[in-house]
């Protein structure tokens, strides 16, 4: 029987793809490259700002050291935060539930601690959290399994025991090699058929979740 819920963040709990997309999309933009919505959606959607920037210096040959391309991004990332980003759909009433019966609720983001928290603070959801976990908490990031077995270990729970929500292939990969079920909710990009072969279920919202839940009892 499940007794811990794991969420990511982006994608997943607030609505923050789109976004990223922007932000992305006009920083190529300052070395007149142009950016779509679909190459986001194919190569970069889940992935880390790291990864992304250090994918955009060496695809498009820009003139900027990583560091550079990350100072830019993260003055993008700070007006986000500043404005705050909501919730997704059903988010709110699944944390209620989850609360109610006793559940662990956990977070686990390849996200900064800062962002993060100020984030769900923002939403007024930080208190729903029992435990969580940031992308330098662990060694390797997604797909690997790290920040979910960090996630269970820190609140002292059996991976058989968890669920983890997810709206990406790195993510749901990651839940897979950690052992531990995961559910998508498709945030952008809808997982492909080898990764939807690793799902416990794909759904369409995240109040759809206690429904699953209340089978498990």
């Amino acid at each position: 029987m499940i007794d811990t819920v794991i969420f990511d963040l982006d994608g997943l709990l607030i609505d923050s793809e789109y976004s990223f997309y922007k932000m992305d999309e006009s920083f190529l933009k300052r070395y007149d490259k142009t950016f779509s919505l679909d190459d986001y959606v194919k190569h970069h959607c889940g992935k880390t700002v790291i990864d992304n920037i250090s994918l955009f210096i060496k695809k498009y040959y820009l003139p900027i050291s990583l560091d550079e391309g990350l100072k830019i991004i993260n003055e993008d990332i700070q007006k986000d935060i500043d404005r705050g980003i909501p919730l997704k759909k059903g988010a709110k009433e699944l944390l209620d539930y989850l609360k109610e019966n006793r559940y662990k609720i956990v977070l686990a983001t390849s996200s900064t601690k800062e962002r993060a928290l100020t984030l769900l603070e923002k939403d007024q959801v930080l208190d729903y959290f029992d435990g969580y976990v940031f992308g330098s908490d662990v060694k390797h990031g997604k797909p690997y399994p790290d920040v979910f077995l960090k996630a269970a270990d820190i609140v002292d729970s059996d991976p058989k025991k968890c669920l983890v929500l997810e709206d990406s292939e790195a993510g749901i990969k990651a839940a897979y090699n950690a052992h531990i079920k995961v559910i998508c909710i498709p945030d952008l990009k809808m997982p492909d058929n080898d990764h939807q072969k690793l799902l416990e279920a794909m759904l369409p919202s995240l109040d759809e979740v206690i429904t699953y839940l209340k089978k498990d009892v």
